[in-house]
């Protein structure tokens, strides 16, 4: 019977591809990959020629899916590989596993490393439970709710970002609990491997990030005790300075700290009211 393999490969140091990894990609015929051309590459660096590669990228359908599992059925044993790390986490290999279940394949995982796990012991800030968010959608509802979510967490929180949005996505989570602990990993096993450690406040100040971003945030504090009153205010005047309404700022933020909407309606009155007046504003 066909068997689905879901292989860890490097998110960085070739040198750590385990054996068996090595061993079953050498195997297989099959190899199910999200960019078939870094996995050519590391398929080359092992020796391993011939294969057959099938695309199975973040843009995969079922039409894609349904393909590989095809193949299964045939009697193919497939190696499920992502660019870098454990397949299914942030990418679509847990659907594959899904389909390959469903339809009777026996699946076997093949763990190697994994930037999650990787992060998450080197920063020093998980000691149990942790709350992993993935990929933040870039714009919309569902960023906003999953930035709430992860404000209200007490819990640590892991998640992914791309260079080009940590500076804001630290700023927009700053707003929320500017004092909270943060390790912002970088490039993890690779040459320049960084990791930076400090307040949110602290971390939101720099102004560019490169490479491939975790984040691990350290505990929370209770919703009630986040956002002291100056971080709130700050928090609400920029969001009205960025155009939003005070309706949608009192929404916002009590969504994110748990707060009352009417308290916080109140207070964005307020700010939006000393921001249209010349003379000096009470704030009580």
């Amino acid at each position: 019977m066909a068997i689905l393999f879901v292989v860890g490969t490097p998110i960085g140091n070739l040198e750590d591809l385990t054996l068996r990894a090595a061993d079953t990609l050498r195997r297989v015929h099959h190899v199910a990959a999200e960019d078939t051309r870094r996995t050519r590459a590391l398929l080359s660096h092992l020796g391993a020629h011939g294969k057959v590669l099938h695309t199975l990228d973040a843009n995969a359908g079922e039409r894609a899916i349904a393909s590989v599992v095809a193949r299964l059925c045939n009697g193919n044993d497939v190696a499920v590989v992502t660019d870098a790390g454990m397949p299914g986490i942030s990418d679509p290999g847990a659907r594959l596993v899904a389909a390959a279940v469903a339809a009777g394949i026996a699946v076997q995982v093949v763990p190697g490393p994994s930037a999650l796990t990787a992060a998450v012991a080197l920063s020093g800030l998980v000691e149990g439970p942790f709350f992993f968010a993935g990929f933040l959608p870039r714009k919309g509802g569902k960023r906003r709710d999953l930035l709430g979510r992860i404000m209200r967490s007490v819990d640590p929180v892991v998640l992914f970002e791309s260079p080009q949005r940590t500076a804001a996505t630290l700023a927009e989570l700053a707003e929320g609990e500017p004092g909270r602990p943060v390790a912002v990993c970088r490039e993890l096993t690779k040459l320049h491997e960084t990791t930076v450690r400090g307040t949110l406040a602290e971390l939101a100040a720099a102004a560019e990030w490169r490479g491939e971003v975790v984040i691990v945030l350290g505990p929370g504090s209770p919703a009630s005790e986040v956002l002291d009153p100056d971080a709130l205010r700050a928090a609400i005047r920029r969001r009205l300075s960025a155009g939003a309404s005070v309706r949608e700022v009192s929404a916002a933020l009590a969504e994110e700290t748990g707060r009352p909407r009417r308290e916080l309606y109140a207070l964005a009155q307020v700010e939006r009211d000393c921001a249209n007046t010349p003379r000096p504003c009470s704030r009580r």
